[in-house]
């Protein structure tokens, strides 16, 4: 049986991102507490692949997790983008209370920025007490078993803990979307994507002025799209940094190698973090695995 490692505990947009990527009941899905703990899970042999959020629409990069993918050995496999949905969730209240009872929301501090509108508008003496993950926060809710506590998390996770919804997608923001990546040596079978990506971490030489316009310029004289590049420190000396590089291509493709040969002829250190599907939001059902 595939095992799949996610930042848990269970209810967290992570599972659920992950469930409906796969969509194959038959995998085990295990939760571990700490980023670090589930790249480290597929690293050790304990899983086969592990699911890392590393962007968001709202908040950007997950810098922590960029760097857990740069600092280690795994391959990405696949990327897709999930909506980031978040709902108020507790213990039924009286009717007509509404939700004056809730005192205090336990959640983590994205969650809680990405719904300040709706925190604003309906709870706005609310206390908030910081935990390691939504679902987390749910878990605590149920534990403490008061309407005078909520949760701000997923559905999945209120299923999970058996709580009320008591309001429904109270994000800010309705393009609130997180790209997964799934990291490992080797992939469960997926189907066809309609687009790849190569990613890339490129190290330039030094004193070499000039060497990240040339770096760039290999991809935009063969039209080849970078939807992203983020420089980040090498964590050994002050002032260098990697420039990791999502490019929107494929290795099988002739001018990707071409682009990766003339960088490197630069002086440039190259390594490939990984050539893979990318499949969105809109035409996920191709991003389900063969069953």
């Amino acid at each position: 049986m595939t095992k799949i490692a996610f930042l848990g505990p269970e209810g967290t947009v992570s599972q659920e991102s992950a469930q409906y990527f796969f969509n194959n009941e038959s995998y085990e899905y295990i939760p571990y507490s700490f980023i670090s703990d589930v790249y480290n899970a597929t690293v050790s042999g304990h899983t086969d692949v592990s699911v890392i959020p590393i962007e968001n629409t709202i908040d950007g990069s997950v810098k922590l997790h960029v760097d857990q993918l740069v600092l280690g050995d795994l391959q990405i496999q696949a990327e897709w983008i999930y909506p980031s949905i978040q709902n108020l969730i507790g213990f039924k209240q009286p009717q007509e209370n509404g939700l004056a009872e809730i005192e205090k929301i336990i959640s983590i501090d994205v969650a809680i920025a990405q719904c300040r509108n709706f925190l604003q508008a309906h709870l706005p003496e609310v206390k908030f007490e910081f935990v390691s993950s939504t679902a987390e926060g749910v878990r605590r809710v149920r534990e403490l078993a008061s309407p005078a506590v909520a949760a701000i998390g997923t559905k999945l996770a209120a299923k999970q803990y058996g709580l009320e919804l008591l309001a429904s997608n109270i994000t800010d923001h309705q393009n609130n979307f997180t790209r997964f990546i799934l990291v490992g040596n080797s992939s469960p079978p997926l189907k066809v994507a309609n687009k790849y990506k190569t990613t890339l971490l490129v190290t330039l030489p030094e004193d070499y002025p000039g060497a990240l316009h040339q770096v760039l310029s290999a991809f935009a004289w063969r039209r080849i799209n970078l939807s992203k590049i983020e420089s980040r420190p090498t964590k050994l000396k002050l002032g260098t940094y990697y420039f990791y590089i999502d490019a929107e291509g494929s290795l099988d493709s002739v001018l990707m190698p071409a682009a990766i040969e003339e960088i490197e002829a630069l002086g440039c250190q190259v390594r490939i973090l990984g050539s893979y599907p990318s499949y969105n939001y809109e035409t996920s059902d191709t991003a389900h695995m063969e069953v």
